[in-house]
């Protein structure tokens, strides 16, 4: 059922653009928050405000490096999961020292993965605070 409030847009207007022009057009529009190319041109038209999307580079730049960070601080912390649940399943004094020898290796990569961590960080702030 239509909507009986809502005008029929019966008229059309025809415009040719060359590629360079309809390409700008298009740009604006994909930066707009206009749904569809037809309201963002009656916006435009009808001289009434039109919202554009500003994105910041360097945030996109900083979101990308965080979520690789939180993707590898989610992969250690699996890792070391799984180390203790293999301890919890331990009986023998011997099978735990063993589980030591080994978690020390999961250790030293822990604190590397850490260390780097730090490092990119700090590296980000280094340019942020530029």
């Amino acid at each position: 059922m239509k909507n009986k409030n809502k005008e029929d847009r019966k008229r059309r207007v025809y415009i040719r653009l060359t590629d360079a022009e309809f390409d700008k057009l298009n740009t604006q529009f994909l930066n707009s928050t206009s749904r569809k190319l037809s309201e963002f041109l009656r916006q435009i038209i009808f001289n009434k405000p039109v919202k554009i999307y500003h994105r910041n580079k360097s945030l996109d730049d900083l979101m990308i490096e965080l979520i690789l960070l939180r993707n590898e601080l989610s992969a250690i912390g699996n890792n070391y999961n799984q180390e203790v649940k293999k301890l919890h399943l331990l009986g023998a004094a011997s099978q735990t020292k063993n589980w030591i020898q080994a978690n020390d290796k999961t250790k030293d990569l822990l604190n590397m993965k850490m260390n780097q961590i730090k490092c990119r960080i700090d590296q980000i702030n280094n340019i942020w605070l530029q």
